[in-house]
């Protein structure tokens, strides 16, 4: 993975916010998954590299509502390889429409730790120690 100081961390996640390391830019917006993908897919058409999938792990698009997805801080030039994954997930996102349900507060918290630990994962960080700071900044 690239240094913190030439990627961007595109979230949808608040735990993110909070768990990373001040070093990492993240682009927090309270929005839907499906709106992390377009915005993702704008910036990638824009000539930002895309360093993390977009249906990174193993929950399906439906399952949950938060996303984290890591592209360059500056554009190069438009990928074509970069450009098509973007779109074919949200081709996949489209097929896996979300269903009725109500997310308890709970059950957020679970979805949030889940993207996070996987950006964490893809970052070469520590999930733990990061949580371990949230969890100190509380007392």
């Amino acid at each position: 993975m690239e240094s913190p100081l030439k990627i961007c961390v595109i979230t949808n996640n608040p735990l993110v916010v909070s768990g990373l390391p001040k070093q990492y830019l993240v682009d927090y917006a309270d929005i839907t998954y499906r709106q992390i993908l377009v915005k993702v897919r704008d910036l990638v058409y824009a000539g930002y590299r895309l360093y993390t999938h977009p249906l990174s792990g193993s929950v399906k698009p439906n399952e949950t509502p938060y996303k984290s997805v890591v592209v360059s801080r500056k554009p190069e030039k438009m990928e074509v390889a970069e450009a098509a994954i973007i779109s074919a997930s949200i081709e996949t996102f489209d097929k896996f429409r979300p269903g009725k349900r109500e997310l308890t507060a709970q059950i957020q918290k679970d979805f949030q730790l889940v993207d996070y630990a996987l950006l964490c994962g893809a970052l070469g960080l520590d999930a733990a120690a990061g949580l371990s700071i949230i969890a100190n900044q509380k007392l």
